[in-house]
């Protein structure tokens, strides 16, 4: 604990309220000044309205929730508001002054005049009524360019910071073990370096629009045994450590995220919410993370409820305090009335409140929410007549087109091209069968963290709030004078095929079709994809295949668009289809992406951030798998991908060439150096993703076959070639070893420059001499492309 420190301060501005001072000195005498109520009220949030009828928009929220006095429990003050926007349908200026209201009221209440941090969700988008629905996380994964992702993130930032929110909820940082969890869509990628960087690049445009990023879920939750949302996670140590920490480290040393989000999960009996060795060992001590930690929501609870760790609430608050949890999210239950108990009676130290305090303060003096001139009014309200809610409603636009251009072009970067017989780009069609249960569905391209899906879906009477134009919309204009006749054959899990053979008439009938296909996002159960929306198998949802198989019966060339938010098996579909278009919930642009891309005017340059697998029950299967988990003598059960990681394909061609190493040998602290040509041969302009594995033959420990460990891309007009240097650290073959210590090896490895996992272009066999060398958190986490000189040829 820092010492107190005695300044003089002037009675009209309290030290803890004077920039002059350092924060630290004006942090400690705010904590010093406070009672243990003033203290524990800093450290819990209050969600107001989340038990008005309508549906969970939380699991356990009604489990959890109970009414807040809010006059009763302002005057000790309150340390966080829960989605004030993210709750019900406001209209955004409305809700930007009801926020600003709430805040005067908060910090009125409390002697300090300390507001609290506004947090909202930002997954695919702020999650607020009006806002532009941006592609899910999975797309972000797809379209391997983190420049990309950290410009939208800017966006979603700065509308989030312009109507008074601080904190957002985002990135998921969860790799993919197990593409059954119903999650999958809200993250990045089966890898953990294309997680790390794509997430890192997300933190990277949150935290510069001014908005605390916050990772989640850490760690463990994806990896839950067989894909079952909140189910214990039977992974080991070396998989924590190798696969499912490193996004995260990333992200705190290069992203600057302020703040961690814990998961539900548990790993051999210890709940993440109360693992010290984790929130306090290696998130701070070792990583050297000094922001926030807040729970996920109802998580400390949970630790009574679920994992049955504390046999009551002041327990659980008293274990997460002590693991180095630091506010309760979303509203308070445990840190309330029975934390203010069990200090009292000195079951829970107040010196940990204290060093939750600090770090919870000195998030907010950073946020200048203990300054003297803190205003509550929000950029966006600045200067407007705030009793004149008629000119205001309206007046914030969080849908503008520089949002749908730049949720367009993350769109278009994110389709995934996986298979084409040169059916595509269509040639002027002149009768299209548009067939499937997603064809003209508007909520089709939304994730289940879009505010239609989340929170929309309760409020029936109330109007979407954005434009989402169909397939059904966007294939019209992209070809004017083609006929379109629409059916949906099946719903997306009704199980209904009494309109398959119409569908198939259609399809008889037309030059081409079109299946679109895929899921339906919501919460628990609701949808096919989403949080609590786990599957048992792989397979299309509902009947979905064999209206796909009816349409391949009838011969005529089926193009399969597929609108998920996961990979899934497509059966004979696989070999059958003249192509097969893959989007990951794109959001309210995506069905003109991939309009775009059916008709030629976008040259697809996605690729796959989750394998897609053969067979419907081969789960849980990543192409990360160690030499036993891929096809072998001795099973039956093929896990080998239809399409592997990183695949996707363009309408033009590329060649590679002329691999030269020019240090093929270096030492286990030092680099490798090498360079290549790519050359588009074809007769368009079109994006190539290169794409570095690392295979290492021979480890103390057992190894994927290989591992992602960089990536650039790489655009290239009709004949133009590229030159390419890489520099590879010899920390990127870095893995822990038997003794749970990171090591760099001595030995050979293969660096495998290749189109996908699938798709080595080139190989250089390399060496490591010397000893074995420890490697650590400040190790380099990256390989470095550049343009050579044509004389390194």
């Amino acid at each position: 604990m820092i010492a107190n420190v005695a300044v003089e301060t002037t009675p009209e501005v309290p030290l803890w309220n004077d920039p002059a001072h350092s924060v630290s000195t004006r942090v400690s005498a705010l904590i010093d000044a406070m009672t243990p109520e003033e203290k524990i009220a800093q450290l819990y949030g209050v969600w107001v309205g989340a038990s008005d009828e309508g549906g969970d928009v939380a699991p356990h929220q009604h489990d959890m929730e109970e009414a807040v006095d809010l006059d009763t429990l302002l005057p000790t003050g309150l340390g966080q508001l829960t989605r004030p926007f993210g709750t019900a349908p406001v209209d955004p200026a409305l809700g930007a002054l009801s926020l600003l209201r709430t805040q005067a009221r908060i910090a009125s209440a409390n002697r300090f005049g300390i507001p609290a941090v506004a947090h909202e969700e930002c997954l695919a988008g702020f999650a607020a009524w009006g806002a532009t629905a941006y592609p899910v996380p999975l797309s972000w994964g797809a379209t391997f360019d983190p420049d990309l992702v950290r410009d939208m993130a800017a966006a979603i930032g700065r509308d989030m910071r312009s109507v008074g929110v601080h904190q957002g909820l985002a990135p998921v940082l969860d790799v993919v073990r197990d593409a059954r969890w119903g999650r999958v869509e809200e993250t990045i990628g089966e890898d953990p370096y294309l997680v790390g960087t794509i997430g890192t690049a997300y933190v990277r445009g949150l935290e510069g629009a001014g908005i605390v990023a916050t990772l989640k879920h850490f760690v463990g939750y994806s990896a839950s045994r067989a894909g079952r949302n909140l189910a214990p996670s039977p992974m080991g140590p070396r998989e924590r450590a190798d696969v499912l920490l490193p996004p995260f480290e990333m992200a705190i040393r290069e992203g600057g995220a302020r703040s961690v989000m814990h998961s539900y999960t548990d790993t051999d009996g210890v709940p993440a919410a109360a693992d010290e060795t984790l929130l306090t060992g290696l998130l701070r001590d070792t990583w050297g993370f000094d922001g926030t930690v807040v729970a996920d929501y109802f998580g400390i609870a949970f630790l009574r409820t679920l994992h049955g760790i504390a046999a009551d609430w002041a327990g659980a608050a008293g274990a997460a305090l002590r693991a180095g949890v630091d506010v309760e999210l979303p509203t308070v239950k445990t840190f309330g009335a029975p934390l203010v108990e069990a200090v009292a009676a000195g079951r829970v130290p107040e010196a940990v409140i204290d060093r939750a305090l600090r770090r919870v303060l000195t998030q907010k003096a950073a946020l200048g929410l203990l300054d003297p001139d803190w205003n509550p009014v929000p950029p966006a309200l600045d200067g407007t007549d705030l009793d004149d809610l008629d000119a205001l409603r309206g007046r914030i636009d969080l849908d503008g087109p520089g949002n749908r251009e730049l949720a367009r072009t993350v769109a278009e970067e994110a389709v995934v091209l996986l298979s084409n017989d040169g059916t595509l780009p269509l040639d002027r069609p002149r009768r299209i069968a548009l067939i499937g249960p997603n064809a003209d569905e508007p909520t089709a391209v939304l994730g289940c963290y879009s505010f239609p899906q989340h929170i929309g879906v309760h409020h029936p009477e109330t109007p979407v709030g954005i434009e989402l134009p169909t397939l059904r919309d966007t294939l019209a204009a992209e070809f004017p004078d083609a006929e379109v006749t629409v059916v949906r054959g099946t719903g997306v899990d009704d199980g209904d095929v009494f309109g398959i053979p119409e569908a198939a008439r259609a399809a008889r009938d037309a030059d081409v079709v079109v299946a679109v296909l895929g899921d339906r996002a919501g919460l628990f159960g609701r949808g096919t994809s989403g949080e609590g929306c786990d599957t048992e198998s792989l397979a299309l949802p509902g009947a979905q295949q064999q209206l796909l198989d009816a349409l391949l019966d009838t011969r005529k060339p089926v193009v399969t668009v597929l609108l998920t938010g996961r990979p899934y098996a497509l059966g004979r579909a696989v070999e059958e289809s003249a192509a097969i278009v893959q989007s990951f919930f794109p959001g309210a642009e995506g069905t003109a992406a991939i309009a775009g891309v059916l008709g030629g005017r976008v040259n697809p340059s996605g690729r796959l951030p989750v394998s897609v697998p053969r067979g419907a029950g081969v789960q849980p299967a990543t192409y990360l798998g160690a030499r036993l988990a891929h096809a072998s003598e001795v099973s039956n059960v093929d896990p080998t991908p239809a399409f592997g990681f990183g695949h996707g394909l363009t309408y033009t061609t590329f060649a590679w060439s002329d691999l030269v190493t020019h240090t093929g040998v270096a030492a286990t602290d030092g680099e490798f150096s090498l360079a290549f040509t790519v050359r588009n041969t074809g007769d368009r302009h079109g994006t190539e993703v290169v794409q570095l594995y690392l295979h290492d033959p021979v480890a103390s420990v057992v190894q994927p076959v290989q591992r992602l460990v960089g990536y650039t891309r790489v655009p290239l007009a009709p004949g133009e070639a590229r030159r390419l240097r890489v520099t590879v650290p010899a920390d990127l073959a870095s893995f822990t070893g038997r003794d749970g210590r990171r090591v760099v090896e001595p030995g050979d490895l293969e660096l495998r420059f290749a189109a996908s996992s699938t798709d080595p272009r080139l190989t250089a066999t390399v060496t490591l001499t010397g000893p074995e060398r420890p490697a650590d958190h400040t190790r380099r986490l990256h390989a470095v492309f550049g343009r050579a000189d044509t004389a390194d040829a």
